[in-house]
């Protein structure tokens, strides 16, 4: 051993145009932008899609032919999947042709990429309905093995998923929970019985998805080989060496110019060239791994920032008062049995939507910058909260129908 679990996350939000003050009450198209800017989903989509999905997609098809133990991993956001049917149908053929050679696992989520389980657990388990019949019907698969949002995850969290009959989960490698301990085990979450918790290497995931193409990097330039002979040297160590990142590493954050395809296309065959390594997806690791100890985790953790907690989407006055005027008209919402009402809330549940009214321009804020397709952070909560008094009049006239009926 050690087993490498390749997991990516695939996720694009319906950003929110510059909706401004004088919109309300007369545009509910809140998602519809069709500038040049960053904030036209359509446009942003298609970017990516030909900059990372369709090329990292034919690359990890022609590996699953080479590499009978090739396998890999992915949580694509319903949201995501929506925007892949309704912009650019071939991107969504081209990871189905990745699920049907039966070495493919994909996980469940919220549909919404959601903060849902902070803050409303009706809704949360609603979210994940939602995403596994999706998932059922795109890919034939039932998803038994979880991932929350931006992986994160505490001990409730765990408990719940359980209850949901879900088998395993996903959350961050976080040394301040680690203390000792090692990711490259399986673990057991605190108050569970079945559910098996699976951790993020943080330091082999990032020096791919951050660190590939870093020319101050001592490690600069990074090839497979290299790689390959780091992984290996879990021997005796770990069992398993779970390396998740964003799916857009390929071609969108490293380029390809940095040689991050070929070093992709040569990757699994020098993992593979250790006799003992192999490739495993979450629900092989499920049945193959027992755990090793029990590990508690009290408050929320996620692979966000250097943080890695919560503070990235709730870290000062603005997203906490958005994400909290949106909770707070759940009831309401739900009150106007109107489909559309209820998209556009859950819409505005995507968690891009509060990370980019982050402030921390200090530690993380270049990164927080570069994901922004806002000027600032007090544009984006601008939007917001202008698209967010619309929604709120939509529902009160919905609900005074209903009053008189």
């Amino acid at each position: 051993m050690p087993a490498v679990c390749l997991y990516f996350q695939v996720h694009q939000p319906r950003r929110i145009k510059k909706y401004r003050v004088f919109d309300i009450g007369k545009d509910s198209n809140y998602f519809n932008d069709d500038s040049e800017s960053d904030l036209n989903n359509r446009r942003i989509l298609e970017k990516v899609a030909n900059k990372c999905y369709l090329p990292t997609n034919k690359i990890m098809l022609e590996l699953l032919e080479k590499h009978p133990e090739f396998k890999i991993t992915y949580s694509i956001s319903g949201i995501a999947l929506e925007q892949m049917e309704e912009f650019y149908p071939e991107v969504l053929e081209s990871f189905q042709k990745l699920a049907m050679t039966g070495r493919v696992e994909i996980l469940s989520e919220t549909y919404y990429h959601s903060l849902a389980f902070v803050r409303s657990k009706e809704e949360f388990r609603k979210q994940v309905a939602l995403h596994r019949d999706k998932v059922r019907r795109l890919f034939y698969q039932d998803p038994r093995v979880f991932r929350n949002t931006e992986l994160i995850y505490n001990n409730e969290l765990a408990q719940e998923l359980e209850k949901m009959g879900y088998e395993g989960v996903l959350a961050e490698g976080a040394d301040h929970i680690l203390d000792w301990r090692s990711p490259n085990f399986v673990y057991k979450p605190v108050g569970t019985e079945r559910i098996k918790l699976f951790l993020k290497n943080y330091k082999l995931s990032d020096d791919i998805a951050f660190r590939f193409s870093s020319r101050d990097w001592s490690e600069y330039p990074l090839d497979a080989p290299k790689f390959a002979s780091w992984v290996s040297a879990v021997n005796g160590g770990g069992e398993v060496v779970n390396l998740f990142m964003d799916y857009e590493t390929f071609g969108e954050h490293q380029w390809e110019d940095t040689g991050i395809f070929d070093f992709l296309r040569a990757m699994p065959g020098e993992i593979l060239k250790h006799p003992d390594n192999s490739f495993v997806t979450p629900s092989e690791m499920v049945r193959r791994f027992n755990n090793v100890a029990e590990l508690d985790v009290h408050h929320f953790i996620s692979w966000a920032d250097i943080e890695r907690d919560l503070s990235a989407w709730l870290s000062n006055p603005m997203q906490y008062d958005a994400l909290n005027k949106l909770y707070d008209i759940e009831p309401d919402v739900l009150k106007t049995m109107d489909k559309d009402i209820i998209d556009d809330w859950r819409k505005m549940q995507t968690s891009d939507h509060f990370y980019y009214m982050c402030t921390k321009w200090f530690s993380d804020g270049d990164v927080h910058k570069y994901f922004n397709p806002y000027e600032t952070p007090y544009d984006a909560f601008i939007s917001f909260m202008n698209a967010f008094n619309d929604l709120k009049l939509r529902v009160k006239e919905k609900n005074k129908k209903w009053s008189i009926i």
